[in-house]
């Protein structure tokens, strides 16, 4: 039973480490030659090590998961195309997240349920045998358990933010122990527990005089900045500020979040963008990322969100149409300076044109691309077209930094951060405190009109030229947004495809998903049977797991 709840070779290892005491020794049942894999310090070091790889493989390695299905839910792309489950989840009125026995979607639903169990696994044996073996010096002792635990805190909170339950594994749970299923908000809690416990163990190894032998190695999470203690312990609190907030599935939940944790882990958090040195080889990398780079069938960026920034009426003329009445031949105009500029399209295409970041190591001039006209796709939802693209990362996915998807690759943005916390200093009131960090990207990346009502219903500044436009209800009108809706805008612009599922997750915690979309993924069919329980799907035409009527007033 228990390799169908962590598979193949993985579980080999799983079961011996967690099966042997003083010697760290490794057999493989199924072959009589294996030799010993875990047997120096150095060996422990280098399996746990590789687990951020393999954590980040399931979220960002390849298609098959639900990245896609999330983003053309939420409307952070647009496509029918069947690949990956998508145009089974694109329409509306939604469909629910299918999840009966044999389903077409299985392979893209339990990918991450089953590679972050095997990181939780893995994490949690190496630490039970951390308690009686040393690996040579109390530093490296605790910088391993440092890692392990915030292995499993990556791993636990990706689970919690796509799945409503699972089992929570510690360094105490027996090798062969499946684990009882635990709801989201426990597996929460576990995450967040586990990222605590890194940071612990961190400042321990600190404190201890560990010096050098406490920061990460850099064969750990390949990246720009060398993870010194403090930089290590900025990036576990980065991420305690985003799971605490992006686990909440309804507009309730995400109220009753503990905004002032989210703010003090916030402020303790990243001070620059965290990123990864991606390899097409070793890993880490972003497959859905290079996949939604345009021009082409996964990229092109619906209106309902991305409208907003429209300051010619185009946008409200659009929104007053009945939904299958909306052409798909969007074209707006915008002060934005993140999205293109010019009256006509061929003015944007002037602008800014893709071509003009596909050098190594160059930083588009726009987030957002009008791509060139004969590369134009026929909507088959004609609400689902337009005439941009999204083109942020366009270098990365072309050359990189000198061949293509190698290079440096932001994970994790100061600005989500920095929203994480205006959203916190909103929520408890302190205006003038949100305003301000709102404004760090409004102004300096967006070149919009700084927020200076410190207030929760004054409309943005700008007049006829406000950003953002938001529809009061299913055809409108479009009115200036207020300094909630501000925050949601710089938000989705500054965090699109930078990480797992960004749009969905803040949009079903903000009610704004269109009625009945699923809120999350169940736990996959084949883990249900084993254990007995009955199999279900969520959202759709169910009653379980769906999103009520939307903020936007989206049609059901």
């Amino acid at each position: 039973m228990m390799r169908n709840v962590i598979r193949g070779a993985a579980l080999i290892a799983l079961v011996a480490l967690g099966a042997c005491d003083k010697q760290l020794t490794v057999e493989n049942p199924n072959s009589a030659d294996t030799k010993r894999a875990l047997v120096t310090p150095a060996d422990i070091e280098a399996f746990l090590g590789s687990y951020y790889k393999r954590w980040n493989t399931g979220m960002y390695g390849s298609q098959s998961n639900q990245e896609g299905m999330a983003a053309v839910q939420s409307f952070e792309t647009y496509s029918t195309l069947s690949n990956n489950c998508i145009g089974q989840r694109v329409g509306i009125p939604r469909a629910g997240n299918d999840n009966s026995i044999g389903n077409l979607c299985a392979p893209e639903q339990r990918r991450v349920y089953d590679i972050e169990n095997e990181v939780v696994r893995v994490a949690s044996s190496v630490l039970h045998q951390l308690d009686s073996t040393s690996l040579g010096t109390d530093a490296r002792n605790l910088r391993a358990k440092a890692f392990g635990q915030f292995l499993r805190g990556l791993a636990l909170g990706s689970l919690a933010e796509t799945y409503d339950s699972t089992a929570i594994i510690t360094s105490k749970t027996d090798a062969l122990d499946p684990g009882a299923l635990a709801g989201y908000p426990e597996v929460t809690k576990a995450s967040l527990a586990a990222l605590d416990s890194a940071i612990a163990y961190a400042n321990a190894c600190s404190a201890g005089g560990g010096g050098s032998q406490c920061t990460m190695d850099a064969n750990w999470i390949p990246s720009s900045t060398t993870l010194t203690v403090a930089e290590f312990v900025k990036l576990a609190h980065a991420y305690k500020a985003r799971y605490r907030a992006g686990t909440a599935r309804t507009p309730a939940e995400r109220a009753a979040v503990d905004w002032a944790a989210v703010i003090a882990d916030a402020q303790a958090g990243i001070t620059a963008d965290h990123d990864n040195i991606t390899s097409t080889t070793n890993g880490p990398g972003d497959t859905w990322r290079s996949t939604f780079d345009g021009p082409g069938s996964y990229q092109t960026q619906p209106p309902f969100i991305i409208g907003m920034a429209d300051t010619s009426g185009a946008y409200a003329a659009w929104i007053a149409l009945p939904l299958l009445a909306r052409g798909p031949n969007f074209h707006m105009q915008t002060p934005d300076q993140r999205l293109p500029q010019g009256l006509t399209r061929l003015d944007q295409q002037n602008d800014f044109a893709i071509s003009q970041c596909a050098g190594a190591s160059t930083v588009c001039k726009r987030y957002i691309v009008n791509r060139a006209s004969n590369a134009d796709l026929t909507a088959q939802i004609p609400w689902g077209g337009s005439e941009y693209d999204f083109a942020r990362f366009h270098s990365w996915n072309q050359a990189g930094d000198g061949t293509a998807r190698n290079g440096k690759l932001v994970f994790f943005t100061l600005a989500e951060e920095n929203l994480l916390e205006a959203e916190g200093q909103y929520r408890l009131g302190n205006y003038a405190a949100a305003a301000a960090l709102i404004n760090k990207t409004r102004k300096t990346n967006g070149k919009l009109p700084e927020i200076t009502a410190f207030d929760p219903t004054t409309p943005v500044p700008g007049g006829n030229a406000c950003v953002p436009k938001v529809p009061t209800g299913k055809t409108g009108p479009v009115v200036c947004g207020n300094m909630f809706e501000a925050l949601k805008w710089e938000k989705r612009l500054e965090t699109e495809n930078t990480h797992w599922m960004a749009w969905f997750l803040d949009s079903r915690g903000w009610g704004d998903l269109p009625e009945g979309t699923p809120l999350y993924w169940a736990t996959p069919f084949s883990d249900l049977q084993v254990r007995g329980k009955p199999v279900y799907g969520v959202g759709g035409s169910s009653s379980v797991g769906r999103a009520g009527p939307s903020t936007y007033g989206f049609e059901p």
